[in-house]
């Protein structure tokens, strides 16, 4: 489920203290050991299917165990600074598809500033080599015997060159900076089978079910939590601000079914299980392709630090591997994360915004996968088909759609999301997504797998014969959005008495319970 939105809001919290907290985070972004991956994957036989090229250039050669970066981001409202791997040549040589991929999928990217930029960069580039080569070719001079005045006539030429190459470095970093900063707004490249247009361009793939006929007035899921005693939203306000709320009684119960039941589900399937931090660096936020800190953004950001809330366990996930080279036998990595998220759901009002149905703080189950190019079509499959089979087992009238061009945040190279029938709504209400983000994430973060495999062309003397690594694909599934899940399972088995009949599979994970009846007053 995207971070789209409109405003930042920052929060006041304590920063935690650099003489603790450096070696504990640092320690949650280790990458796993290769033999508890090796343990927990499980190998796919290889597709041929469809393979978008990426924006950025082939992974260039680097050791077999990426070390964690030595900087201390710690400190106290430090930016991190940071470089995507991105193919500038590739953008400059396909101009006009990037330029198309642009538009159709309304993305305010300046493509033409990109190209601009990388062309005086090139330039500037040129000038730096020249320069260095004219000052080694007055070193070399200097190291015969020369006569005192053409000595020190090479040493004033030599200090200039040092001089005026100081300056033009700096004016390099400073316009490589610019450049990647723009670049980075360029969206994925898009399947060639996503609908093209706004959201209502969405296509369907899949209609599951009809809606529940009732032969009663139909109650919506704020009507029934009241009279069922499940939340309170009047308190959580005075708390915590609008939004917010307390799950009270079985609707607790509800929450913890539907996280145990998910996650158990899940990882039948292969996925390893985690828990993620929820906090994580602003840089995170940013290699996983959204905006923390920009106008469009959803997170929520601490005062005077670097760090955000996550809306979205994709993110600390997606970083668990950051940095690193993963052998290729062990891929795929299938992840089953649960946490809480966090969103500003800024501009939302309106009706479908009433209670349950979008609020600042709610529990997630979140699929996240790393595979190889070719197999990640394969995966998303995958991913849309276990959600699919969650949603059937609780017994929901659901459509799958092709989300348009217009619908795709920058990293989704394909989006399929699922809306369920939401009686009190009397509409379909989005619980999930899956996404296809190819190397978008990876080319960020910093994720290649190797093959064992020989190169094809023999290296050179004292060189490996390995292949050079390839970035990975990152695809990311919503199994169970809790406060969504609940408003769909009390809406579409609410009763005529007024209670609520518990879907079958969730019973054993709520101690045998099978309905919730009104409270006695």
């Amino acid at each position: 489920m995207g971070l789209g939105g409109t405003t930042l809001q920052t929060l006041k919290l304590a920063t935690i203290p650099t003489t603790s907290s450096s070696s504990s985070l640092r320690f949650v972004f280790k990458p796993l050991s290769q033999s508890f991956l090796y343990r927990h994957s499980r190998r796919r036989p290889a597709l041929q299917l469809f393979f978008v090229r990426g924006l950025s250039a082939p992974a260039v050669q680097a050791t077999a165990t990426a070390t964690p970066k030595t900087t201390n981001p710690d400190e106290k409202g430090m930016k991190q600074q940071w470089k995507a791997a991105i193919d500038f040549k590739w953008i400059r040589d396909n101009k006009d598809a990037v330029a198309a991929n642009i538009k159709k999928r309304n993305s305010n990217a300046n493509l033409e500033h990109v190209l601009e930029l990388y062309h005086k960069m090139l330039n500037l580039q040129k000038e730096v080599e020249r320069l260095r080569g004219e000052r080694n070719v007055v070193a070399n001079k200097m190291k015969g015997k020369l006569e005192s005045s053409e000595r020190q006539r090479l040493i004033e030429e030599g200090k200039n060159l040092k001089e005026g190459l100081l300056s033009l470095e700096e004016d390099l970093l400073k316009l490589t900076d610019e450049l990647q900063q723009e670049a980075q707004c360029i969206p994925n490249m898009t399947h060639p089978e996503v609908p093209i247009g706004g959201e209502d361009f969405s296509t369907i793939r899949k209609m599951v079910g009809t809606p529940h006929e009732f032969s009663f007035p139909v109650k919506d899921h704020l009507q029934l939590g009241k009279e069922l005693d499940l939340f309170d939203f009047d308190a959580a306000s005075e708390v915590s601000g609008s939004k917010f709320y307390y799950l009270k009684n079985e609707a607790v119960m509800l929450e913890m079914g539907l996280i145990n039941w998910t996650l158990l589900e899940v990882m039948k399937r292969g996925f390893t299980p985690l828990t993620t931090p929820e906090i994580v660096r602003s840089s995170i936020v940013e290699k996983c392709g959204f905006q923390p800190r920009g106008a469009n953004t959803q997170v929520y950001s601490i005062e005077d630090s670097d760090q955000c809330l996550i809306g979205t366990a994709e993110i600390p996930v997606g970083g668990i591997h950051m940095d690193s080279i993963i052998a290729a036998s062990l891929l795929p990595l299938k992840y089953v994360a649960v946490s809480h998220c966090f969103r500003t759901e800024a501009g939302a009002a309106g009706t479908a915004s009433r209670g349950l149905y979008r609020v600042h703080q709610f529990s997630k189950v979140e699929m996240f996968i790393l595979c190889q190019p070719e197999e990640s079509d394969f995966y998303h499959e995958e991913l849309i088909r276990i959600e699919e089979d969650l949603f059937s087992s609780l017994g929901l009238h659901y459509k799958t759609l092709d989300m348009a061009s217009g619908d795709l945040g920058a990293p989704a190279y394909r989006k399929f999301d699922i809306e369920a029938w939401m009686p009190g709504l009397a509409r379909f209400g989005e619980i999930s997504s899956a996404s296809n983000c190819t190397d978008y994430q990876s080319r960020r973060l910093g994720i290649r797998f190797r093959s064992s495999e020989p190169a094809l062309t023999n290296p050179k003397k004292g060189k490996s014969n390995l292949a050079p690594p390839q970035f990975v694909h990152t695809l990311n599934a919503t199994a169970c959005a809790v406060p969504r899940m609940i408003v769909c399972i009390l809406e579409n088995n609410q009763q005529e008495d007024g209670s609520v009949i518990i879907p079958e599979p969730l019973r054993p994970f709520m101690g045998g319970l099978e309905f919730i009846h009104p409270k006695p007053r």
